[in-house]
């Protein structure tokens, strides 16, 4: 009998992590960066004047999206000054949208910055909080740390190094850690700090030896049979990283050329699902249990006609939804990678990444129309679109029964009145 209840406890499903609080969005796609809300209803429907809690105008140019922490959002900008940008931190109260504090972190020098993309900025990255402080990154120019009454807790630019076309990966907070990685022309790395010192815990350097190494993309942090995994995608090759040391346990190629990677990792059904970057995109799907170069033995299933560059994919279900730059949204079989089916949006080109809210797809494309979308395997069904007619690469932020929108010029909050 007790070796009969050893068994059932060693078989037994893992316990679910507790759900987030409705009022909290803590990193890029919401906690543990899948992209969920399940709080009180969003609106399905919004613009200009309509369901308008308020607006705020936020001066300079920056395509992070915003954090909500205790009731304040976070959010970072750059603001032109002459040839110069000053890289700045803003708390805003949720309730009304005013400016609570707004801090310089760092001024950019005109003469020595680096151009950006045209469609990035230089302040693309998204904040990331544990609750007792933010952390923001601008890339190549460094990182600092804020309480949250906006005194600065620690400023480094110890991580130097030379971009392409701006920033773009955010960090994560992961078994303790701040995570991010670093793809530029000259260095490669994965860096582990402790959050509240900046002390440095670890550094893995990539060994990459691909051809473009420039980069953009977030970390994830993934439990598979037990053990925990750092997942970070570089150009040419993904890879599974110990938390606690920075190891590589396991790395994976993609079909050459593979950079400028701009999308999250995924961990759904067991399996890392990556997109592959610029010029010859395929969405992957990766058992991450091998060890070493896996890329003959556990790659389960390939995916290209319409993989994206930059949204990333949502899961819902056991489907995985993949919104391709040129607004094609796609249904697969996340386990098999079998196609439900393809179907446009709209004509215009999208950034932001789709989130999943009371059930609900939520997209917005780059000039402002939203779209909400039934999850269906059998067709695209789109509920409600909406307009703000202004350019919107943010991804959306849903918390406590609204919608926060930040386009290139304003932070929009949307909720129903009661």
């Amino acid at each position: 009998m007790i070796e009969l209840m050893l068994l059932a406890q060693l078989f037994a499903a893992p316990t679910p992590k507790p759900a987030a609080p409705a009022d909290t969005w803590t990193e890029f796609r919401g906690p543990n960066g899948t992209g969920h809300y399940t709080g009180p209803a969003v609106p399905t429907e919004w613009g200009t004047s309509k369901n308008v809690a308020w607006e705020s105008k936020i001066d300079g140019l920056a395509w992070s999206t915003p954090i909500l922490v205790k009731g304040k959002l976070y959010l970072t900008t750059a603001v032109p000054k002459g040839d110069d940008h000053e890289l700045r931190v803003l708390c805003l109260d949720a309730a009304t949208g005013k400016v609570v504090w707004n801090e310089l972190v760092f001024l950019q020098s005109g003469k020595s910055a680096p151009n950006v993309h045209k469609k990035n900025s230089h302040a693309s990255p998204t904040p990331v909080s544990d609750g007792e402080r933010v952390i923001v990154h601008f890339g190549h120019m460094g990182l600092a740390s804020y309480d949250l009454a906006g005194k600065q807790e620690w400023k480094s630019q110890k991580y130097e190094y030379k971009p392409m076309h701006g920033n773009g990966g955010s960090p994560i907070l992961a078994e303790g850690l701040l995570v991010f990685s670093i793809d530029g022309n000259d260095k490669q790395q994965v860096v582990a700090l402790d959050p509240k010192t900046c002390d440095e815990k670890w550094v893995a350097d990539r060994k990459s030896k691909a051809g473009l190494k420039f980069t953009f993309t977030t970390p994830q942090l993934i439990e598979h049979d037990k053990k925990k995994q750092i997942i970070s995608a570089a150009s040419d090759f993904v890879c599974g990283y110990d938390p606690k040391t920075g190891d590589e346990l396991w790395r994976a190629s993609y079909p050459k050329p593979g950079w400028s990677l701009i999308t999250r990792p995924i961990y759904a059904s067991g399996l890392v699902i990556i997109q592959t970057g610029y010029m010859n995109q395929h969405l992957m799907a990766i058992d991450p249990s091998g060890s070493g170069d896996v890329t003959k033995s556990h790659v389960k299933w390939t995916y290209q006609k319409h993989a994206p560059n930059t949204p990333t994919p949502l899961v819902v279900g056991d489907e995985l939804y993949s919104l391709s730059d040129k607004g094609v949204l796609v249904c697969l079989d996340i386990k098999t990678g079998k196609v439900h089916w393809e179907e446009r949006l709209s004509k215009d080109g999208y950034s932001s990444s789709p989130i999943l809210a009371n059930g609900k797809i939520y997209a917005t494309s780059e000039s402002g129309l939203g779209h909400v979308v039934e999850p269906s395997t059998s067709e695209l069904k789109v509920l409600a679109s909406s307009e703000l007619n202004e350019k919107t690469f943010a991804t959306i932020l849903p918390a406590d029964g609204a919608l926060y929108i930040r386009t290139e010029t304003k932070l929009y909050k949307f909720a129903e009145k009661k």
